[in-house]
């Protein structure tokens, strides 16, 4: 089970780039790993947190696993922590 992380590479608010932030393990230890690394409960989108590219080193920093955002997903899928957009 890990934190992973993908690339600050999503354009986003306030000019900055953004990444995904999600767990292969649980919603648990994503929200623990996301309050540790101070980001607001806001930045969470069904099954990932939006961070800004100014965290990406912190995240690394405490543990979170660098990937592709293909990757992300497919370990997210894998998981079944995957939560579609309703359509």
């Amino acid at each position: 089970m890990a934190v992973l992380i993908d690339r600050p590479n999503w354009p986003g608010p306030r000019g900055l780039l953004w990444s995904h932030l999600v767990s292969d393990g649980s919603y648990e230890e994503l929200h623990a790993f996301a309050r540790v690394l101070g980001v607001p409960v806001r930045a969470f989108d069904r099954d990932h947190y939006d961070v800004p590219e100014t965290v990406y080193d912190r995240a690394l920093a405490l543990g979170a696993e660098a990937v592709s955002s293909g990757e992300l997903v497919r370990r997210l899928r894998d998981a079944g922590l995957r939560r579609r957009k309703s359509r």
